[in-house]
């Protein structure tokens, strides 16, 4: 059983659409896909579609952009299996519009360094639900400004703490975005706690009860990360997830769909956790 639980398509800040995603999935034996795109479920009734018809699982999911404020972070909060969706939609369009007004202002600002028109840049986000940076690092090297996405060009304009046409902006509370994926009856996972240094809020979470599980497996974590994780995750009895967070050309380190997985036995309790909140809602 091959389970990827995290990757993305054209509808955020993949390069892949859905339909592309899913023949890779079949090519791959992967049996269950998550599509995980930020803060947008727009995938989940195609991807449905496509997926029975590839002989594929498919699990509903949304990675939701939220914020840990008493550390002044960025985190990822997955959510898998909403049964009420509808319930997260103005989460989504409320994050959505927090990135496109960031996004606004990194073009701005890029495009007072480098004269590119913003056609370029709005051609390659026809089907997504914002604008990331990786559309205007793609419009760079269109024009000659770069011949890579995450090279020294990228690290000047756009690393978090002192690219020059970077800007961020604070998302909903991730306790508040936890709450909601509970009330759409939901299982909430937090997300490669190692790229946002989230292990100290994952703590706090998990000691309060309140997450459901962590991604373990993901290529930001090193064996030793992943060993912490996996004490932490035992040690409350959260659910281990795995997946290879794919994004196509815009992937910042090789990585393809099935290059990191979740287990049955995790998957199977993401399954009867989901089942038995839909049971409670009822």
């Amino acid at each position: 059983m091959i389970c990827d639980l995290h990757c993305h398509t054209k509808l955020s800040d993949g390069s892949l659409g859905i339909e592309e995603i899913i023949e890779q999935a079949k090519r791959t034996n992967i049996n269950w896909l998550s599509i995980t795109d930020h803060d947008t479920m727009a995938s989940f009734s195609r991807a449905d579609v496509l997926g029975e018809r590839a002989g594929i699982k498919i699990l509903h999911g949304v990675e939701l952009s939220a914020w840990d404020k008493k550390r002044n972070s960025k985190v990822h909060i997955l959510c898998y299996a909403p049964t009420k969706p509808d319930r997260l939609e103005g989460l989504c369009q409320k994050c959505c519009e927090i990135r496109k007004e960031c996004s606004k202002e990194m073009i701005s600002k890029v495009m007072e360094k480098y004269p590119i028109p913003i056609e370029a840049i709005l051609r390659h986000t026809t089907s997504a639900k914002s604008i990331f940076k990786q559309h205007i690092m793609r419009a760079l090297i269109d024009y000659g400004y770069a011949l890579e996405f995450y090279g020294k060009l990228d690290s000047e304009l756009f690393n978090a703490q002192f690219g020059s046409c970077y800007v961020e902006r604070e998302y909903p509370d991730v306790n508040f975005v936890i709450d909601l994926i509970h009330t759409a009856r939901g299982v909430a996972v937090m997300a490669h706690p190692a790229q946002y240094d989230n292990m100290e809020l994952l703590e706090e979470l998990a000691g309060n009860g309140k997450i459901d599980g962590v991604e373990v497996d993901h290529y930001s974590a090193d064996e030793s990360y992943r060993s912490e994780l996996r004490k932490l995750a035992d040690r409350y009895e959260l659910i281990q997830t795995g997946g290879s967070d794919f994004h196509g050309l815009y992937n910042s380190v090789p990585t393809h769909l099935g290059s990191e997985t979740t287990t049955q036995e995790n998957l199977d309790r993401i399954l009867k956790l989901s089942a038995k909140k839909k049971q409670e809602s009822k």
